[in-house]
This record gives structure tokens, sequence and C-alpha cells, in this order.
């Protein structure tokens, strides 16, 4: 499986298309709003240039795209204005794989634009924000994207837990499609030699395109345990894994098709992403931080007695939108392996395990969001 042919979320606008099936990613990006606020106030003040170029890396398609950059333009026009200062002008690079829907993005051009004359609380009047434009760039973010310290501004949330490649050696992964409890230590250490080598290079490049003093946010889908196998990242997958193989009992698929199939994840620790950065060196940790969010993005302030309340009506609609979250990100991957006749089987299983696990216990998905400025 070629990843970078393949990895893509669902575009359009169906029901289990990415735009309609965001919303954990949308709560995370709220959450990790104070560290890219610091890091855009950081930034002003080190000299804001005549054009301030933003990269967001990984950005998918529908409602999240242009959220945080449209949030990086107003926090810096609101700083413009406190200080008295002359709007920049900004270019805005839009990154994800080829297969990504970019149609989709350019669509929503005009209301980004739109959006951005007009804040929440209507500062922003028609014309007073600086000159936006708007660049796509496909390819992947483990290679070079930008010219030589051309980039002010980095942002990737979500993405950077995605591997170049599938690990290699890892044939006894059966019965799994991740890491997980029952994975030999092999599996476990080729998934974590695989994340250093992208995350490395990643930095390196990065570290290239981006300008002194330049800063980076970067939000991976993580765990706070320092156990690769831990729950914390890797149930969602065990779950997925075992609708899979009750359809390997039934006859539906095979079971040398089950064992050839491998996520090519990696989600980090906190410690786990600071040892790279300063191994690899370009970069400066500012603040490194873990957040939850609840694998139902529905649920509001979950405790155990409210849920215990729920009706299973309710219980049903959390297990299907957590289907519908990772059917958006994972049905392509599926359906290059298996073939698109197996779909509808597996996420009606999947549904019913996810149900079934969140009316016993509390499901949360932890991310590692790391804030960093190049050096000099």
């Amino acid at each position: 499986m070629e990843v970078e042919q393949v990895l893509h979320m669902n575009g359009g606008i169906g029901e289990a298309s990415y735009a309609n099936n965001s919303l954990v990613q949308q709560k995370v990006i709220s959450l990790t709003r104070p560290i890219r606020e610091e890091a855009i106030t950081s930034l002003y003040y080190k000299k804001i240039p005549r054009t301030l170029s933003i990269a967001d890396l990984g950005c998918s398609s529908g409602p999240n795209t242009f959220f945080v950059v449209t949030e990086i333009i107003k926090a810096i026009e609101n700083l413009c204005r406190e200080l008295n200062q002359n709007s920049p002008e900004y270019n805005v690079f839009m990154n994800d794989l080829p297969g990504n829907d970019f149609n989709n993005i350019f669509r929503s051009l005009d209301s980004f634009k739109q959006n951005l004359m007009i804040s929440n609380n209507n500062k922003f009047e028609k014309n007073s924000c600086g000159p936006c434009f708007l660049f796509g760039a496909p390819g992947s973010f483990y290679g070079r994207l930008f010219a030589n310290k051309s980039i002010h501004f980095v942002h990737a949330s979500y993405s950077l837990q995605w591997l170049s490649k599938v690990p290699e050696g890892i044939e006894n992964n059966k019965g799994n499609i991740y890491m997980s409890s029952t994975s030999p230590l092999n599996v476990l250490n080729a998934y974590y030699e695989q994340f250093r080598r992208d995350f490395s290079f990643f930095l390196k490049c990065r570290g290239e395109e981006v300008v002194e003093g330049g800063v980076m946010v970067l939000t991976f889908l993580g765990r706070r345990s320092d156990d690769p196998s831990s729950k914390e990242c890797c149930y969602i997958w065990e779950l997925m894994a075992a609708a899979l193989n009750q359809m390997v009992l039934e006859g539906i698929i095979k079971e040398e098709q089950m064992d050839a199939f491998n996520i090519p994840q990696y989600t980090p620790s906190p410690s786990e992403v600071k040892l790279e950065v300063e191994s690899e060196g370009s970069f400066t940790i500012n603040r490194l931080e873990v957040s939850e969010v609840n694998w139902n993005a529905f649920e509001n302030n979950w405790n155990a007695m409210d849920f215990e309340s729920e009706e299973s009506e309710s219980l049903s609609d959390g297990g299907y939108n957590v289907a519908q979250c990772m059917r958006a990100v994972a049905e392509p991957l599926l359906v290059s392996h298996f073939g698109e006749d197996i779909i509808e089987y597996v996420f009606s299983r999947y549904q019913k395990l996810l149900t079934d696990r969140m009316s016993k216990e509390k499901t949360k998905f932890f991310n590692v969001t790391v804030s960093l400025t190049r050096n000099a």
C-alpha cells in the first residue's frame, strides 16, 4: 500500500464525508487555541514582515479547513490595531496529499475571504484586513514543500500522527491492524522507529523552510502514557480489528488479507515528541501539553452518572457518531486494501462494538500539542 496514494479523508459533502464528520478535530482545534494565540503574539513582537506566510499542513477539507488560518490572521490584525501598525499581506499555503479534496477548498475561498472581513464581535470592517493570497500546496510534508526561509507560521493538527508508510517487518502482527496489547515487541519498536524517522525528517524540512524566529504549532493524536500499546491510543483501532476479525470468521474476508492490513499511524507521547525535537535541533520547544476530548464529540462534560441515565437510543447514536468519524478517516485505506464491498459490513459491526464499549467505560482521544520556535 503506497500511503501517499491512498491516505486522504473522505471528500465531498455526503453522509460519510470528512466535511460532515470532523467535530472531534474541531474541538481539538478549539482546545489548543491559547497555545496558538501565544505563538502568534510572540511572532508579532519579533516584527511582522510586510508579507507574512502561513502554512497549514494536512489541511484536509470541510468546515475546519480555514478555521485556524482565519483565527491567525484575525489575531495579527487585532495586534496591528492595538499598536497602530499597518497590516501585512498574507500568503496562505494549504497543504495535503494530492488525493485530498482541494476542489472543495477552492470552492470555499470566497466564504473564507468574507469571514476575514467580519469578526464575531464586528471589529473588522470591509477591506480592513491586509490582502490575503491563498495557494494549494499538494504533497507529503515528509519532504520539502516551500522555498528556503519563506514561512513564518506553520500549523498542523491531527495530521502528523500519520506515517509516511506502514513500518516494515511487522508481518507477525496477526489479528491486529495497529499496535495493540497483543502486538509482539518488534511491532511496537518498528512503529516507533518509523515515527522517529518521519518526524525527524519533518523537522529538518521545516527547519529549512521556516524563517529564523518563525513558529510552529503542531497537534498530534497521541497519548499520555509511555506505553505505546496503551488503550489511550490503540483501543479505537483494536475495536475496528475486532470487527474485521468477525468478518474473517464469517468468511467475508480472507485471513491473509486481514493479516496484511496495518494502519500507517503512530500516536506519540509528549516525551517522544520532545526527544525528537531536541535531537533534530532546528527548533526550541516553548510549550508541550496534553489535552483530551471524548470519542463522541457530541458529549459534553461526560460523567458516569449522566452516562448511566442515557437511554439506549442515545448510546446507539454515540456509537454511530464515532463510527462515522472513523469512517471518514479510514474508509479510503480500507477500500484500497479490501475493496468497496466490505465497507458497510465493517462499519455496521464496528458501530455495535463502539456502542457496547462506550456504554461501559469512559472513552477519550488524547492530544499532544507542541509550540516551537525556529532557532537562529
